[in-house]
């Protein structure tokens, strides 16, 4: 990560850092939650999700392609999934005390409340564990199952049975009860674990929290409960029955009347003062703990406040996770690899000498761009300090020059692609250097293979970067549409993929069935998979929302460029899309090659319009402008509202405008409105027409 201010970037030096930053978030996360295996620290991933997310603040057209947008892993295919009724969603993190007041101005904010009116906040130890959501109905454990990508989990029911501290039958339950905790492992079993893992021969595990993981997702409950494991318990899911009017009424409830087991060190924060003394005990006692944490969560008391903040795309707005200061090493940079990312973007990675920072080991660092290098003067050789911020890749802070050995020399940055040796021009005001090679360049064809293959996009499985890797040298696959066409192409190959290394009768099948099941996409899935810069899954969501169907964007965006310009100029209006992202899907959609790869797309898959928000609601397909001053609740409040109701929420007034909702000190979209006729409404009347 650069230490340069987030203020001090522009836009250039913005994105080319947010592209290197997500991609490393990715692979950290598959490793983390699909893996049980990760490279570095929860500290150091921490730091790396900071730094995006302190980035995204400042250019929020960013947030597109962020994995920040994002929630865990996907759900192993060696347990039955389960799909949660109500999202398991992440943290937002921060790291400061000025971050902390920063998150209760913007609860008062949202909420519109006085300065005087106190808003205490639930503080409790963050668990270093396993998130999990146990369901009861009738009282009686039903199912478990781990968070996954916060939508489809894992049973691991079986397991979770084997756990002695969680209970198998709840007395005075309501007929619906689940709630969520994160399954740890103590330090002290921890150590004996890894004891008689290295006397059996057996592979040790890399922290208490890798054993924890490893051990609930098992195949055999026996190898479950022969492993130490505990839960605390710190919220729930879907309950049949009322709660009491606050977090911690509801906890105590849940622990000290159900018998959930409760994290005694969690505390009611009545004021900012209090939620810092409960903040520095815990980080004093940390050492002392017999189970890691690596911070604070804080959660909004009141439940009704909760239910107004609601939540963005990963997180809820009432809650947030303040982590540990970050720790920092010296050790020496041996050499640095130049890597080349699916835009053709040349990144800089340090290679190190590997150095223990606070229990985890690290042997890399990003260094970004050759600004970033010679700004610190980082030279081969030199010894460093390298600092975990809160949980991720590792930062380079500075460099001991008086350290540095004789003869060294600055380093000098590669002018040509290392992978396809094509040229690397850097484009004036741009950081970043690029590859010219484009689709001829290696680096850049499987990576933009993959992405569209991913998670978050087609999510093909059984085609993961190796296969995708192995089809393309193979020369099976080119593109996109040769994915859907490959079983044609493999029938008609000398060489068919049953009789290749790594691959068998069985497995081909699998993979045919896998990519056929994917022909059916929603449109806005195909806009992410597609890697259109600055358009990720948000703005792809947005985008797909505002056209309606595939039919209607390839008639409207696709081989006129009148009407290309007319459908642009329209998208400028939405709600949350900038003149970046509108430029940048412009662009794409202008380039014949790009155009070429969409109608092929299309003539291979059956693509889905986007679901229906709330069919019944009276605003369902209605664009809603809100002008002027609100009185009963905040612009952002009444936004998030809207949408969840169905409505698109613009920012300008147009004759496709709906309903205008205006308060007072409405000026020049409330005459707009007045001069095309669109109905106009006060804020109560609003209220009235939804219900509120």
């Amino acid at each position: 990560m650069s230490d340069i201010p987030i203020e001090d970037l522009d836009l250039a030096a913005a994105t080319a850092e947010h592209e290197t930053l997500a991609a490393a978030v990715r692979e950290h996360e598959r490793r983390y939650y699909e893996e049980d295996a990760p490279v570095v620290s929860d500290a150091e991933f921490d730091a790396l999700v900071a730094r995006l997310e302190a980035i995204e603040a400042r250019f929020p057209n960013l947030k597109a392609e962020s994995p920040t947008q994002a929630v865990g892993g996907k759900a192993s295919s060696k347990f039955e999934k389960v799909a949660h009724a109500r999202p398991m969603l992440s943290l937002e993190k921060v790291f400061t005390e000025d971050d902390v007041r920063a998150f209760v101005t913007s609860v008062r904010r949202f909420l519109n409340l006085p300065e005087e009116e106190a808003v205490a906040l639930y503080a409790e130890p963050k668990i270093d564990g396993l998130s999990l959501a146990l369901r009861y109905e009738g009282g009686d454990l039903v199912q478990a199952a781990t968070r996954g990508d916060g939508r489809v989990g894992e049973n691991v029911t079986a397991n979770v049975r084997t756990i002695a501290c969680i209970p198998r039958r709840l007395t005075g339950a309501p007929d619906l009860l689940e709630v969520r905790g994160e399954v740890y492992m103590g330090r002290a079993d921890f150590l004996a674990l890894n004891e008689r893992q290295a006397a059996a021969g057996e592979k040790s595990f890399a922290n208490p929290r890798n054993a924890a993981a490893g051990s609930l997702r098992q195949l055999d409950p026996a190898i479950t409960a022969a492993r130490p494991l505990r839960f605390f318990l710190h919220g729930w899911g879907e309950v049949s029955g009322p709660l009491p009017p606050t977090q911690e009424a509801t906890m105590r409830w849940l622990g000290e009347d159900l018998g959930l087991p409760l994290n005694p060190l969690a505390a009611l924060a009545p004021d900012l003062d209090a939620v810092m003394r409960v903040f520095g005990a815990l980080e004093a006692q940390r050492a002392l703990i017999d189970y890691d944490i690596d911070g604070v969560v804080y959660k909004v008391d009141r439940l009704d406040w909760q239910a107004r903040l609601g939540m963005v795309s990963r997180a809820p707005r009432w809650a947030v996770a303040h982590k540990f200061p970050a720790e920092q090493a010296q050790t020496l940079l041996e050499g640095i690899d130049i890597q080349v990312g699916r835009t053709g973007a040349l990144t800089p990675v340090a290679r190190l000498v590997p150095v223990t920072v606070g229990g985890v080991v690290v042997s890399n660092a990003t260094l970004h761009n050759e600004d970033e290098i010679a700004r610190k003067d980082i030279r081969v050789g030199d010894t460093v300090v390298v600092q975990r911020a809160g949980d991720v890749i590792p930062q380079i802070v500075r460099v001991i020059t008086e350290a540095r050995p004789a003869g060294s020399q600055p380093f000098v940055f590669p002018d040509h692609c290392p992978i396809c040796g094509a040229t690397a021009t850097r484009e004036e005001g741009e950081v970043v250097r690029r590859c010219t090679g484009g689709l001829t360049c290696e680096a850049q064809v499987v990576e933009r293979l993959r992405h569209f293959v991913s998670r978050q996009a087609f999510d093909i499985e059984g085609l993961g970067e190796k296969q995708v890797k192995a089809l393309w040298d193979w020369g099976l696959i080119k593109g996109p549409g040769d994915i859907f066409r490959l079983a044609k192409t493999d029938a008609e190959s000398l060489t068919p993929l049953r009789n290749r290394d790594g691959w068998g009768s069985q497995s081909v099948r699998n993979l045919f069935a896998a990519i056929e099941e994917k022909r059916r996409i929603p449109l806005s899935r195909l806009l992410f998979a597609l890697g259109i810069r600055h358009v990720g899954q948000r703005n792809a969501d947005l985008i797909a929302r505002h056209f309606g169907s595939i039919e209607a964007l390839a008639e409207t965006c696709l081989g006129d460029e009148e009407k290309r310009a007319q459908a642009l100029a329209e998208l400028q209006d939405v709600d949350g899309l900038g003149p970046i992202v509108v430029e940048a899907f412009g662009q794409f959609l202008a380039e014949p090659h790009n155009e070429t790869v969409l109608r092929d797309l299309i003539a291979e898959l059956d693509i889905l319009p986007p679901e229906a928000r709330a069919a019944d609601s009276p605003v369902s397909g209605k664009t809603v402008v809100f002008t002027g001053t609100l009185e009963r609740m905040t612009r952002d409040e009444a936004k998030a509202g809207a949408e969840r109701l169905g409505a698109k929420v613009s920012g300008s007034v147009s004759k496709k405008t709906d309903i205008v909702v205006a308060g007072p000190g409405a000026g020049s979209k409330l005459a707009k409105a007045a001069e095309l006729g669109v109905r106009v409404m006060t804020e109560e009347e609003w209220l009235a027409l939804i219900g509120a």
